[in-house]
């Protein structure tokens, strides 16, 4: 169902796309339309977060006919795609690099949605740019500050901050200028399902942002998790992506190589660590 959600979407933000599935859904045929923006909203299946969609949004956003302003509803965290907080951090920067910028870029979070159930919505904006720009992105730099966010919803508020201080008896030993923002919502804002999660970014001196991010297990499904094991668990894992390197981190490769391939004929350059399957 989340797969013909994404057609569903496609179709939405294009114009004259033509879609045929068979009877029994194993093949598809696509022939692309114009792709044409404009306002829209979207429910996402919440089998897979807004992340999965939003994905592909960043790729064809800066070249629709009008800027796209999309609000998407879902899920906004959960343990398969990029949440939505990881792309608000590390996507933006990216194509800000490549000149996709101004006011109208943005990813706001109205409400957070944890699966099973979902219940988050998001707005996406983005401006139009007939033309991108090369980069040159091979001197990562050193790191010089942490930032990140500590969530809850439909549980104690307690849990936040026991996840920021599992977190920070970690990162502390290695810099002193961290800060994780707790982000506690409730009632309508909250979604329809317990959990929390935490996302952590490391920017460096050269404007390189790299991310990690953890969340809880969907209600009812294997064992518990623990906020301090979790919050120690994503500092680690933040610490993983720094020790992997590059320029952009591994949630974005694809993203920055698409841009580069469709950039002018100035050469690109972008120095990347070992590369994810998905890239």
């Amino acid at each position: 169902d989340f797969e013909a959600s994404f057609i569903r979407l496609i179709d939405k933000v294009t114009n004259g796309s033509r879609i045929e599935i068979n009877q029994t859904g194993t093949s598809l045929y696509y022939q692309p339309g114009l792709l044409y923006g404009g306002s829209l909203e979207h429910d996402c299946s919440p089998s897979r977060s807004i992340g999965y969609y939003l994905e592909s949004l960043l790729c064809l956003a800066p070249f629709m006919k009008h800027p796209l302003k999309i609000v998407l509803r879902g899920v906004t965290n959960d343990q398969v795609d990029p949440s939505v907080d990881v792309l608000k951090a590390t996507a933006l920067p990216l194509l800000k690099k490549f000149g996709i910028d101004g006011e109208g870029l943005e990813i706001k979070i109205n409400r957070r949605g944890m699966p099973p159930k979902g219940g988050g919505e998001i707005l996406f904006a983005c401006p139009v740019r007939k033309v991108l720009q090369p980069v040159q992105l091979t001197d990562p730099g050193k790191i010089k500050r942490i930032r990140g966010t500590a969530y809850s919803v439909r549980v104690s508020p307690q849990m936040a901050n026991r996840m920021v201080e599992s977190a920070r008896s970690i990162l502390n030993k290695f810099l002193p200028d961290i800060y994780i923002y707790t982000d506690h919502m409730k009632g309508i804002s909250s979604g329809k399902s317990p959990g929390f999660g935490m996302c952590l970014t490391a920017e460096t001196i050269n404007g390189t942002i790299l991310s990690a991010e953890l969340a809880s297990k969907p209600q009812g499904q294997g064992a518990a998790v623990l906020p301090e094991e979790l919050g120690q668990n994503c500092a680690k894992l933040l610490l993983e992506e720094v020790y992997r390197g590059g320029c952009v981190d591994s949630t974005n490769q694809s993203l920055a190589l698409l841009l580069m391939t469709l950039g002018q004929r100035d050469v690109s350059k972008v120095l990347l660590g070992p590369l994810s399957p998905y890239t």
